[in-house]
């Protein structure tokens, strides 16, 4: 009797594991594509923000003389000699163009001074080096006789670095200063910039999300189910042509300029399109359903009871409203502030289209790094910072009012 016990739990065991590396089976291609298109780039933008070699790679011996530079005055004449022997090479090889842009990133500026650097310490016979590398590289600008200059080639020869975050928060290191702060502030301003139209935005969608979802809650399951169609309506449009249709309609001749100035409303077509006014007003409509439909699925569950039994009792409807119904329906309204704060601070494609320079956010700033100056490691510590950045607002918002409140329906 205790064998067949025995045996029977080891079946009910084996089947259990069974069921279990089943399910798990199922969950694999989800895991598998998880990691391929969310981890492994994350990932990688973290890993580039912190590793470039392209410098040390391409003068690693005078990467390895600097480091016993002091950083004061001028290095040494080997250490001169050395970089115009590797920029010879480079010329030779046709790579020296490729160390004008890393040093350019390195010191503005640098880009023609090594090409035309290059070129004259290129005319030189190997032999002639020892002797005339060094003079040639001082005669040849006056850059190379500037000690920032080369404290700016010592720290972008660093494989593991961090500068392109002190880039990314307008910080800049400086040999007798240490770190100190930019002026100009770009990306800061950025970042505030961005994180405002993002709340501005939200707070719109919350506006005109909140009474229309409260009117859909409150209609007949087939009126609502229809209207809701029109709501999702836009999502059947591409979000290039809806974007495009606000360009039309924005433009100094275009459709909203032409009926105020043919209805005698204004003399002087607005100057709407390509500002930040016109990336919040597109985004907003482009972003509303997320806050409509989360709004709707809550509102539907709440039994409308409650607030009748409120005014029987003699409660007014505005206090009735703010004290029973109203806190029922903010897990979805926070689930809807959430997605669309987090969906808007990341855009690119509106921003880029009807903001121009005035509506522009840190995505397009992003966007030209990686495909106009070929700035990939800027442009994944700008990533890097935006998503440390919006990790620590849904920390806070989960530590004040809680993550498991958000509902979706």
């Amino acid at each position: 009797m205790s064998s067949l016990t025995s045996s029977e739990a080891g079946q009910a065991a084996s089947a259990r594991r069974k069921k279990r590396l089943t399910a798990f089976l199922f969950v694999v291609p989800l895991l598998v594509f998880i990691l391929l298109t969310f981890v492994a780039p994350i990932g990688s933008m973290l890993w580039r923000s912190v590793h470039h070699p392209t410098v040390v790679e391409l003068i690693p011996r005078t990467i390895e003389q600097l480091q016993r530079w002091d950083e004061h005055g001028l290095p040494d004449q080997a250490t001169l000699t050395v970089f115009a022997e590797e920029l010879h090479g480079l010329a030779k090889t046709r790579q020296s163009g490729k160390l004008a842009e890393e040093l350019n990133r390195a010191f503005t500026g640098m880009s023609s001074v090594v090409k035309t650097t290059a070129r004259q310490v290129g005319r030189l016979d190997p032999e002639q080096l020892d002797e005339q590398g060094a003079e040639t590289l001082l005669k040849t600008h006056r850059n190379w006789s500037r000690s920032e200059v080369w404290y700016a080639i010592k720290r972008a020869g660093k494989a593991y670095t961090y500068d392109y975050y002190l880039t990314a928060l307008d910080l800049e290191p400086h040999p007798d200063e240490g770190i100190k702060e930019r002026s100009t502030q770009i990306y800061q301003k950025l970042y505030s910039k961005t994180l405002n139209m993002a709340l501005v935005i939200t707070l719109l969608c919350a506006l005109l999300g909140y009474p229309l979802s409260y009117y859909l809650a409150n209609l007949p399951e087939n009126r609502a189910n229809l209207l809701l169609v029109m709501v999702l309506l836009p999502f059947w449009t591409s979000l290039l042509v809806r974007t495009t249709a606000w360009i039309a309609l924005l433009q100094t001749n275009g459709v909203i300029n032409s009926f105020l100035i043919g209805t005698g409303a204004i003399n002087q077509p607005f100057e709407m399109l390509y500002t930040s006014f016109a990336t919040v007003l597109a985004m907003t409509h482009i972003l509303l359903p997320f806050m409509v439909l989360p709004l709707y699925s809550v509102m539907r569950g709440i039994d409308p009871s409650y607030l009748r039994a409120a005014l029987s009792l003699g409660a007014r409807p505005i206090p009735a409203f703010a004290r029973i119904y109203f806190p029922m329906t903010l897990p979805g309204l926070s689930a809807g502030a959430l997605l669309v704060f987090i969906i808007s601070v990341g855009y690119y494609i509106t921003p880029a289209l009807v903001g121009g320079t005035d509506g522009q956010m840190i995505s397009n700033i992003i966007a030209f790094h990686m495909q106009s100056s070929n700035n990939w490691e800027l442009a994944a510590a700008l990533g890097s910072l935006l998503l440390a950045l919006i990790l620590i607002l849904y920390w806070v918002y989960d530590r004040f009012v809680g993550a498991s409140n958000i509902k979706l329906g």
